[in-house]
């Protein structure tokens, strides 16, 4: 009898152990697998090509029709070349060795900055007495917004960017002018223009001032490629397209400017502080979507607009000894399911000030503390063995040749930011073409400096939302 229950209870433990066995698996948390994604390496090379065509980006049309500065405001915003397009250049591969350089001053400046706000250097209030005899590096790579100025309008591109704070363009008076492709701004002209006192709030605002002995302020600025500007600070009616309009804000009129600012008027500030544009029209939000820098299209950057449902939300700190830029805290980034971790004595402000990343819409390759950086280059290595290497250019060390290719898998890759928000980027958003023959490159580089940047290669194809009324920066995928 013993003998005929064996096989029976043998069965039946095995069963159970089958049993638990699927139920501990199917309690266990299934690892994702993030291996590899497709690059479109014809759809990239396609669009260098286009850099140095005829064509042009033609404007995004808006639909609000409102003066209310509560309301949606809307710029046209284009990528720099396919506005001026850079036909100096000889191949795809000197404009991107020209856009490389100027990244490199502009992350320098951003550091010194920093490095004189932490030092609590004095503010020089002789606006030009800092030596700018150093060579000019073109400004190329960033973006310019369609800005409406003055009563009547005239329009003028002018740079946007999240690491400026003050307004400008070139005004008609100047006796130091560089060259652009709009007719430079005629204050007489303007039925709105009004000068600003020294006594005013806006210019006791300014870190670069002077007053003259007519008690009209003047502001100074300067830039990574050792250009600059000199004027009269003034308040004007900016309008945004078919969006509407909004009175007195302050804005700079440069008389004394020097260095290269890519063909266009001058600058709109969108950092931080009390003189950046958001603050000035009290806008509870703005947002960008940059598309690809080589594109001929454009996008939109508005004022107000509701952040998409769809937005991965980080937060954002400005750092208490210079409120220009926007911090995030990017603790990782993945390759593949590989995650290279960032330690948060990178990844966060410091309690000398310190420290930290930013995201910046002006800077283009995206700068990393050198360990970091060497770190994500050898995991992004090891993980794309299947691609060719190729001789490196300027700060980029990690090149393929993917020449033979019209698509090809590559290592898939993600940021990671505090609370265990996750974006993940497009292929193109990290591996770019530097040559029209198939030379693509990793886009990240190290840094020593003091603090790092996320750059707007990164960035492209997002709408990128920053709700200031609650600190928070959104990206939604595809929203150009």
């Amino acid at each position: 009898m013993a003998q005929t229950q064996s096989p029976l209870l043998l069965t039946l433990i095995l069963f159970s152990l089958t049993t638990l066995t699927s139920l501990v698996f199917s309690l266990r948390p299934h690892k994702q697998q993030n291996q590899g994604v497709v690059l479109d390496v014809s759809s990239s090379i396609y669009k260098t090509l286009q850099v140095f065509s005829n064509e042009k980006a033609k404007p995004t049309t808006t639909t609000t029709t409102t003066t209310s500065s509560s309301s949606v405001l809307s710029f046209s915003l284009y990528p720099r070349d396919s506005i001026i397009k850079p036909q100096q250049y000889e191949s795809y591969s000197s404009l991107i060795s020209s856009r490389l350089a100027a990244d490199v001053a502009r992350a320098n400046f951003i550091n010194s900055k920093l490095h004189h706000a932490l030092s609590k250097s004095q503010v020089k209030t002789d606006i030009l007495a800092e030596d700018l005899e150093a060579p000019v590096t073109p400004r190329r790579g960033g973006y310019a917004a369609r800005v409406g100025v003055g009563q009547p309008v005239k329009e003028f591109y002018l740079i946007t960017d999240t690491g400026s704070d003050i307004n400008w363009l070139q005004c008609q008076n100047c006796r130091e002018c560089f060259s652009q492709s709009d007719p430079n701004f005629d204050p007489s002209g303007s039925t709105t223009y009004k000068l600003l006192s020294c006594e005013s709030q806006q210019c006791t605002s300014l870190r670069i001032r002077n007053c003259t002995s007519s008690d009209t302020c003047q502001y100074g600025a300067s830039y990574g490629d050792r250009s600059s500007t000199v004027g009269d600070f003034a308040t004007e009616t900016l309008s945004f397209g078919n969006s509407g309009s909004v009175n007195t804000v302050a804005i700079g009129c440069g008389i004394v400017n020097r260095g290269n600012f890519g063909g266009f008027a001058g600058i709109l500030g969108l950092g931080g502080s009390v003189l950046a544009l958001p603050s000035q029209i009290k806008a509870t939000s703005f947002s960008y979507c940059l598309v690809n820098s080589d594109s001929s299209s454009s996008s939109t950057l508005e004022f107000n607009s509701a952040t998409p449902g769809d937005s991965v939300l980080v937060p954002f700190v400005i750092n208490p000894s210079f409120d220009v830029y926007y911090y995030v805290e990017l603790t990782g980034i993945t390759v593949d399911d590989e995650l290279v971790s960032i330690p948060a004595s990178v990844s966060q402000i410091g309690n000398d000030g310190s420290g930290g990343i930013i995201l910046d819409s002006g800077t283009t390759v995206t700068q990393l503390e050198a360990q970091v950086y060497n770190s994500l280059r050898d995991t992004f290595v090891k993980h794309a063995q299947n691609l060719p290497r190729t001789s490196g250019l300027q700060i980029f060390d990690t090149c393929y040749d993917l020449s033979s290719m019209s698509n090809v898998t590559v290592p898939s890759m993600s940021f990671q930011f505090s609370g265990g928000k996750t974006v993940s980027l497009p292929p193109e958003n990290y591996l770019v073409p530097v040559t029209s023959d198939g030379k693509f490159c990793l886009a990240f580089t190290a840094t020593s400096q003091i603090v790092s940047i996320i750059g707007n290669i990164q960035q492209q194809g997002f709408r990128v939302s920053y709700d200031l009324a609650n600190k928070l920066i959104g990206f939604s995928p595809n929203k150009c």
